[in-house]
């Protein structure tokens, strides 16, 4: 089921963000950010602890593009 999660969100957020769409781009990294806790408990499960620090570096990447992507301009 997390692999599931981990492979639709990420792959949905990367459509999303390449896209021509400019409301779907807007978008893309919230629904990158909703797969975020999926990589974070993959990574404890499997002791994967340098997984689980690039997970909480994309982490921030997704916040820093959503705060672009929706500040009032």
């Amino acid at each position: 089921m997390i692999q599931l999660a981990l492979a639709f969100f990420g792959l949905t957020a990367l459509y999303m963000a390449t896209g021509h769409n400019p409301r779907a781009r807007r978008w893309a990294p919230l629904v990158g950010l909703c797969g975020q806790p999926f990589w974070i408990v993959f990574s404890v499960q499997a002791a994967a602890w340098g997984l689980l620090a690039l997970s909480l570096a994309y982490s921030v990447v997704y916040v820093r593009g959503a705060l672009l992507q929706w500040r009032s301009r």
